[in-house]
């Protein structure tokens, strides 16, 4: 009896490893995820190439880094890095567009598409820039890449772009310092609001925030009583924005503060203060 136990055991026994031997054999015969397909570098070329204009643009970008991995040394790689870039791009996969376009900068740093590659770049950061309410650090970012293109290829085709994109950057940039100052002022944290609203003046005064800004500092320095100083911020707004609504704005405020003197004439007063 115990005979016939044990040749049933090995019995279970062996068609258990023949199970996991089907299983390993069939394991290894299933076709590997990335095969290495060896083909001529046009070929792998053309073909990323056509998945781009089909729109399959993830696949291209597989195909372009096959490229360089396969003819690492030939003309097409150098442009296959760049265009692998600008297919991650069309992805909105920013980030492995910005490291395959920083790649052949480093790479090829004196290459006729280098501008191009510094643009790729700064796009990628300035299509990630959140509204005002969020952290602005990709906004700095894109605006040092937009000054890198600026800087380096002023005459380029690209500049031209880049400096319109960065003046809409500092515009933005500047509403965020806005915004916060105003949540300080009507927190009643004049002090840190006034470092704010100074910051646009000095460091953003091409932006249309610079008016609401001086008006904004004429308010904070009258809740803290700093009369004069109210007066002076509110010249300057009055003499370089006269027909501002914000120059209306502090003339009210400083008028409720009795800045007028009695019997004056409105008139005489805004052209002796401002």
């Amino acid at each position: 009896m115990r005979c016939k136990a044990d040749r049933r055991g090995a019995r279970r026994w062996l068609a258990a490893v023949a199970l996991i031997a089907a299983v390993a054999v069939s394991g290894c015969s299933k076709k590997p995820k990335d095969e290495y397909i060896k083909a001529s570098v046009s070929t792998l070329y053309h073909q990323g190439h056509l998945m781009l204009e089909e729109g399959q643009y993830r696949d291209a970008a597989k195909a372009f880094d096959e490229v360089e991995r396969q003819h690492p040394y030939s003309v097409w790689a150098r442009r296959a890095q760049l265009m692998s870039a600008y297919a991650q791009y069309l992805t909105n996969n920013y980030d492995e567009a910005i490291l395959a376009a920083q790649r052949f900068l480093a790479l090829h740093p004196g290459n006729h598409s280098a501008p191009y590659a510094y643009y790729l770049v700064a796009l990628c950061y300035y299509e990630q820039i959140s509204d005002v309410g969020r952290d602005q650090h990709v906004t700095e970012q894109a605006l040092k890449a937009l000054n890198d293109v600026v800087r380096r290829y002023p005459n380029s085709e690209y500049a031209t772009d880049a400096r319109l994109k960065r003046d809409l950057v500092i515009e933005h940039l500047a509403g965020k310092e806005m915004e916060v100052g105003r949540f300080y002022l009507k927190a009643g944290e004049q002090l840190a609001a006034i470092l704010r609203f100074r910051t646009v003046v000095k460091k953003y005064n091409t932006t249309t925030h610079v008016p609401e800004a001086l008006h904004r500092l004429t308010e904070a320095y009258l809740a803290l009583g700093v009369v004069a100083e109210a007066k002076k911020t509110a010249a300057v707004l009055g003499y370089n924005y006269p027909g501002s609504r914000w120059y209306e704005y502090s003339y009210e405020l400083l008028h409720g503060r009795q800045a007028k003197p009695r019997g004056e004439k409105k008139k005489s007063w805004l052209s002796r203060i401002f």
